[in-house]
């Protein structure tokens, strides 16, 4: 009897050692398995539910079926022109034959790499193959832009000279391909490498393309360059209005002070005719008086201006010193 509770014994903890070490095991959605016996792939699980394996020699590998990220170091890379520029490129992928994926690479830290190398590899060839502007633009419409500056200056005519003198045509080359060819092209480079590792890489997207420091330095200064001549372009149209306002002001200077000139004349020509016409008709009607009244008034202007008289025995002082004007 006690053998049989010792042999019973054994049997129910052999039970529960299996079942705990489980001859079950559950694929998740989006999971993919593979059952593994002394290192060799026995069977492969795609879809979700309970699963069974043979405990102790069958070991699970499990491995994500949905599409993953796999984001890649920014790259200097020198174009076509022996330009430089940073390229930081992403992409998606999955594992499309786990069978594969797992005698080739194994795991996702491993896949991450071998992703790094082809990807990194592809993106700096095609990039390499290519000019600066396949890289930086997707299409040929900015040829076609004919966007202008607009410049407020008062009046419509001065904005629209403005505009025009500040308005400088940037010539841009025609691409062939463009940035969304190129990365095609590079998925395109990628697909025949990566199904040998069991992987689907399904695009290859730019994060950022940005330019490099010496590079930038160069647009800007051209920036500069440009923002310097549209100033000298307004400081050009400002001289240019001075020079017009100065040259009318003159202009209206000269024309008034010829017309105050001209009636001045007139007036002081009027004036002395009225004056000579009084004078005459005075002297008509009294000579005498009409002397010694045209005497004393050169008495008044010269006198005060004497500063010693020598004489007094001439005609010119005849009403002050002699007889006839006492």
């Amino acid at each position: 009897m006690k053998r049989f509770y010792l042999i019973a014994g054994i049997v129910v903890a052999a039970i529960i050692l299996v079942l705990v070490i489980g001859p079950f095991y559950i694929v998740n959605e989006g999971e993919q398995a593979l059952v593994v016996r002394f290192g060799q792939i026995i069977g492969t699980q795609k879809s979700a539910g309970l699963k069974l394996r043979s405990p102790f020699i069958d070991v699970v590998v499990k491995y994500p079926k949905q599409v993953m990220p796999w984001d890649g170091e920014p790259q200097r890379i020198q174009t076509k022109e022996n330009q430089f520029i940073w390229v930081d490129t992403t992409a998606r992928w999955r594992i499309s034959d786990p069978v594969k994926f797992y005698e080739s690479i194994g795991t996702l830290e491993s896949a991450y790499g071998k992703l790094g190398d082809v990807l990194d590899s592809a993106v700096r060839t095609i990039i390499a193959e290519s000019f600066l502007r396949e890289a930086v633009r997707d299409s040929n419409r900015i040829l076609s832009n004919d966007v202008k500056e607009t410049f407020q200056t008062g009046d419509a005519a001065g904005s629209e000279a403005l505009a025009n003198l500040t308005q400088s045509k940037i010539s841009y080359e025609k691409i062939d391909k463009g940035r969304s060819v190129l990365f095609s092209e590079m998925l395109t480079s990628v697909k025949p490498i990566v199904p040998q590792y069991g992987i689907e890489v399904i695009d290859v997207i730019p994060r950022q393309i940005k330019y490099s420091d010496e590079l930038t330095e160069s647009v800007f200064n051209r920036m500069i360059k440009e923002r310097n001549q549209i100033a000298q372009a307004f400081r050009s149209y400002g001289e240019g209005q001075k020079a017009t306002i100065l040259g009318k002001l003159e202009n209206d200077k000269r024309r008034i002070l010829s017309e105050a000139y001209t009636t001045a004349e007139t007036t002081k020509g009027k004036a002395d005719a009225t004056a000579a016409k009084i004078y005459s008709d005075s002297y008509g009607k009294d000579p005498s008086f009409y002397d010694y009244w045209r005497a004393i008034e050169s008495y008044r202007q010269t006198l005060p201006n004497f500063t010693k008289t020598l004489s007094t025995d001439m005609d010119y002082f005849k009403y002050l010193y002699g007889t006839k004007g006492r």
